[in-house]
C-alpha cells in the first residue's frame, strides 16, 4: 500500500513529493532485488577480462581498476559520497525542513544507500574500500548550504553516469547504469525545485539537457569532498 501523502506546506513540495514516491516504489525496491542476480552473473562473466595489472601514479591512492570493473568502482565511489552526504543531512539537518521535505531527504538517503550497496555487492572482492569524506565546507545548519551541496552532488552524479556510459563494454552494465542515472536525474530535479519552484532543469547551464562529464573531470570536481586519494589512471578512455 502507498504511504499516505502528507499535506505540503508549499506547492513546490507537493510537486517534489510526487516525483519521489513513484520513483521509490517502482524503481528501487523492485529493481535492486530483481536485477541483482542478473548483474552478479554479468560481473562474473566479464571480470576475468579486466586487466588486474594496475599501476598507480600515487602509491597512497586507491586505484579504481580497469575495464568495466574500474567504471563500476568509479560509480561506487560517487555513490559512497552521496550516501555519506545524505546520511549527514538526515542526522544533522532535518530540523531545517518541513515534514514533507524531511521525508524527501530521508528518501534520497535511502536511494543513495541502495545505489552504494548494490554496486558494492556486484563488485564483490574487486570493490574499492570505504572512502573517507570531507564535509568541512558544508554548513549542515544552513538550509541553502545543504540544498546547494545536494544540487552539486546530484548534477555531478548525472554527468558522471552520462559520461561513463560509453566506456562500458558490457550491455548489462550499461542498462544498470541507465536505470541509476534516470533516478539521479529525478533527484537533481527535486533538489532544484526545492531551491526554486519550477526549475526542474537549469537551461542556463545545460540548455535543458543532462550534461555529461568524463571521469577525470568528475573526480576533480568531487575531490574537495573526499579525503581518500583516488587513482583513475587505468580507466578506459
Amino acid at each position: 500500500m502507498e504511504k499516505p501523502v502528507k499535506k505540503p506546506e508549499q506547492q513546490e513540495i507537493e510537486v517534489a513529493k510526487a516525483l519521489v514516491t513513484p520513483m521509490q516504489r517502482r524503481v528501487f525496491f523492485r529493481y535492486a532485488g530483481a536485477s541483482a542476480a542478473a548483474a552478479t552473473l554479468l560481473l562474473t562473466t566479464t571480470s576475468c577480462d579486466d586487466d588486474d595489472d594496475n599501476t598507480m601514479m600515487d602509491p597512497g591512492a586507491v586505484d579504481l581498476g580497469s575495464g568495466d570493473t574500474g567504471i563500476l568502482n568509479y560509480a561506487y565511489a560517487l555513490e559512497q559520497l552521496e550516501a555519506a552526504f545524505y546520511t549527514e543531512v538526515v542526522a544533522k539537518s532535518l530540523g531545517l525542513f518541513n515534514a514533507t521535505e524531511q521525508q524527501i531527504m530521508q528518501d534520497l538517503k535511502g536511494h543513495e544507500m541502495i545505489h552504494r550497496d548494490f554496486l558494492k555487492a556486484e563488485l564483490g572482492s574487486k570493490a574499492i574500500p570505504n572512502l573517507e569524506v570531507n564535509f568541512e565546507a558544508i554548513n549542515f545548519t544552513d538550509k541553502n548550504s545543504v540544498l546547494n551541496t545536494a544540487k552539486t552532488f546530484e548534477d555531478l552524479g548525472v554527468a558522471a553516469y552520462n559520461g561513463a556510459g560509453k566506456l562500458l563494454d558490457n550491455a548489462g552494465f550499461l542498462t544498470m547504469a541507465g536505470k541509476i542515472v534516470s533516478v539521479e536525474a529525478r533527484h537533481a530535479a527535486i533538489i532544484r525545485d526545492l531551491i526554486s519552484n519550477g526549475t526542474f532543469s537549469d537551461t542556463a547551464d545545460t540548455m535543458g539537457l543532462d550534461p555529461a562529464m568524463m571521469p577525470a573531470d568528475v573526480l576533480q570536481a568531487a575531490a574537495p569532498f573526499i579525503k581518500t586519494k583516488i587513482s583513475a589512471n587505468n580507466l578506459p578512455k
